[in-house]
Order: structure tokens, then C-alpha cells, then sequence
């Protein structure tokens, strides 16, 4: 592994810029102090002809093997196809990268198991998988409160991810690699819950779902609305839903009820504090997609990445600034692909 130099900044390669890879290149570029963006990466010559005109980044490369080569590469900011993460991490450990990937860890619990293996070999490199809310502001003060035991002891997690309804159909057609709605969506809820709760181990768990809107999802045996249940050890409970088909916008939010109290994280779905009076009624304007919901989180987990990593090279590396680790994301895999089995069977399943 190539030393990294503390006196300049960490240099950063991202592989993948679709939607939410751009998104993550130009936090990278201009909002991160400390870090560099170095390089970027994509097998889509419309991609690379982007990041020449919106990125300020010294290097180009249309394959992962050639970015992982380059030696001023100090760690990789993967934003790829899910199928791709597991084995991409490992390649970039293997390399002698820092990693930090997007959700989910794999869409596969066996391939999750490999690269935390793997990343046991490689203790020295800072390896963070992207779930955000843990960084969001909100999330952040609600899980201070249940630390402080503001609700007493946390018992029950309803989470819910609903995105605005795409009539173009992105998602149907996003759907045959997504992993389904639970790996795709729930996930995110699912790591939210065990991050409240304490990190619980799951015992069972049981999913319906429908189709309310987009049957082109039939074939590849997803759905466009999905609820669960997750029972863990000692009695914890989680209660899940998931949606692309809202009308009103992204529409995500959290609430851990304790036996003192309850916290609600995001109820109202609010672009912001102002409300709107007129013959209609009163409402407030909600957040169009996630991106605008955790945009400040999404930065935040930037920062913090590029912070992780400087003190992992101190000798001092913070636990509590590293976001979601490798077992906590190969969790959330386990217990998402076990909600899909119970989605398609109808039966619950015991983990």
C-alpha cells in the first residue's frame, strides 16, 4: 500500500457516475476539506464526457482495473451496480485502496461474508459502506437521545422509505439488478432500525407486498409497495415500509418508540418550514427525491470518510465517526434478502 502523505490531501478515484455518482463526485470535488478528487471512472463515454466538463479531476479511465493501478490513488468512492460492490471492494483492498462503497454491501449474504473476510487481511484500510442517515443531522440528534436514554429503552423502530412515483418507469427497469424493493429500498430502514436498537441480531422476519401501479415489476418478481416485520433478540420489533409510488414527494422517515417516550425522525415530509395558506387549505411543500432529503447527510458521510481515514493513518482512528461498518452492512443484507424469500414464499422466515 502506497503512504499516504498527511501534509496533502487524500486523493480519491470514484468509479461509477450515474445519478447519484455525480452527485457524489462533486461533494468530492468542491465540499470535502482534506480530500481531493483525483480521478474518475466509467465504462459510459456520455460518463466520462461529463466528468470533463463538470469535474475538475486530472484523470480519466474507462476501466476499474486501470484506477485501481494508479499509485496516487489513495482510497476508491465506488457508486456501481449492486452485483458489482462485493468484488469491487475486494479488488480495491487487494490494491491497497481505502474504500467506500454505496449500499447495499452485496445483494448476496455469501458474497457480503467474503469481503468481510478479506477486509479482516487488510486492517490497516478505512473500509465505510454508504448509509447515510446515520450522518443526517436529525438521525443524529435521535440517536444521541436514545443513547442519553431520553425514551427509555428502545423496544419498537417504524421506519419507512417512499419515494416520489417515476411514471417513466426507471425502476421497473432498474428492477432485474436492484435486489428488489427490500434490498433496494428497506435496507436503509433496516440499518436505521439495528443502529437504534443497538445492533440487535435478527430471528424472524415476515414481508407482503402489491403492485399498486407498475406491473412491468411482475416479471422480475418485484413490487411497487412492500411492508415487513423484523423481530430481534430480546424482544426488539421493527416494522417497515416501502414505496416508489407516493405522489407527493420522498416521503422518508423514522421513529423508535422506547418505554419512557418515543422520538420521531422526518414525519413531515417538508422541504423546508414554510406553509402555504390559500383556499386549498394549509400544507407545506415536500422534498421532490432523496437526494434533496439527505443531501446535507450525503455530505456529512463525505467528510467523515475523508476525517476516517486521515486519523486511521494517525493511529487514531474513531469508530463513531465511520458510519455503517462491513458487519453491519452484511446484516442488513441478511436481513433483506431474507424478506425477499418471505415476500415471494408468503411464510416467515427464521434467520
Amino acid at each position: 500500500m502506497q503512504a499516504i502523505d498527511r501534509a496533502r490531501p487524500l486523493r480519491l478515484g470514484v468509479a461509477g457516475l450515474g445519478r447519484l455518482g455525480r452527485r457524489h463526485a462533486q461533494n468530492l470535488a468542491y465540499r470535502v476539506p482534506g480530500a481531493t478528487l483525483a480521478a474518475a471512472c466509467s465504462p459510459l463515454e456520455a460518463d466520462l464526457a461529463w466528468a470533463r466538463e463538470a469535474l475538475p479531476v486530472a484523470r480519466l479511465y474507462g476501466d476499474y482495473a486501470e484506477l485501481l493501478a494508479d499509485p496516487s490513488i489513495d482510497a476508491v468512492w465506488l457508486v456501481t451496480p449492486s452485483a458489482l460492490h462485493a468484488g469491487q471492494i475486494v479488488q480495491a483492498l487487494e490494491a491497497g485502496k481505502h474504500v467506500f462503497c454505496e449500499k447495499p454491501l452485496s445483494l448476496d449474504v455469501a458474497e457480503c461474508e467474503r469481503v468481510v473476510s478479506v477486509a479482516r487481511h487488510h486492517a490497516q484500510l478505512q473500509v465505510t459502506i454508504g448509509f447515510m442517515r446515520r450522518f443526517d443531522p436529525s438521525y443524529q440528534d435521535a440517536y444521541a437521545k436514545v443513547r442519553a436514554n431520553a425514551i427509555g429503552r428502545p423496544f419498537l423502530v417504524r421506519s419507512q422509505t417512499c419515494d416520489l412515483n417515476d411514471p417513466e418507469g426507471f425502476f421497473v427497469r432498474f428492477a432485474p439488478t436492484s435486489g428488489g424493493i427490500f434490498l433496494d429500498c428497506t435496507v436503509h430502514d433496516i440499518d436505521v432500525a439495528r443502529w437504534l436498537l443497538g445492533k440487535p441480531r435478527a430471528t424472524r422476519v415476515f414481508a407482503a407486498g402489491a403492485i399498486a401501479l407498475h406491473e412491468g415489476l411482475r416479471e422480475a418478481g418485484d413490487v411497487d409497495n412492500g411492508v415487513a416485520i423484523c423481530e430481534f433478540e430480546g424482544g426488539r420489533l421493527a416494522m417497515f415500509h416501502a414505496s416508489r409510488t407516493m405522489a407527493h414527494g420522498n416521503d422518508t422517515s423514522s421513529e423508535v418508540i422506547g418505554t419512557a417516550g418515543a422520538l420521531a425522525i422526518g414525519r413531515v415530509p417538508r422541504a423546508n418550514r414554510v406553509e402555504i395558506y390559500d383556499a386549498g387549505g394549509v400544507r407545506s411543500e415536500c422534498t421532490p427525491t432523496f437526494f434533496e432529503r439527505f443531501e446535507e447527510a450525503f455530505l456529512i458521510e463525505a467528510q467523515a470518510f475523508a476525517a476516517a481515514v486521515t486519523a486511521r493513518k494517525a493511529g487514531a482512528a474513531d469508530e463513531a465517526g465511520q458510519g455503517a461498518t462491513l458487519e453491519d452492512a452484511l446484516e442488513a443484507t441478511r436481513i433483506g434478502q431474507a424478506l425477499r424469500e418471505s415476500l415471494h414464499t408468503g411464510l416467515a422466515v427464521t434467520l
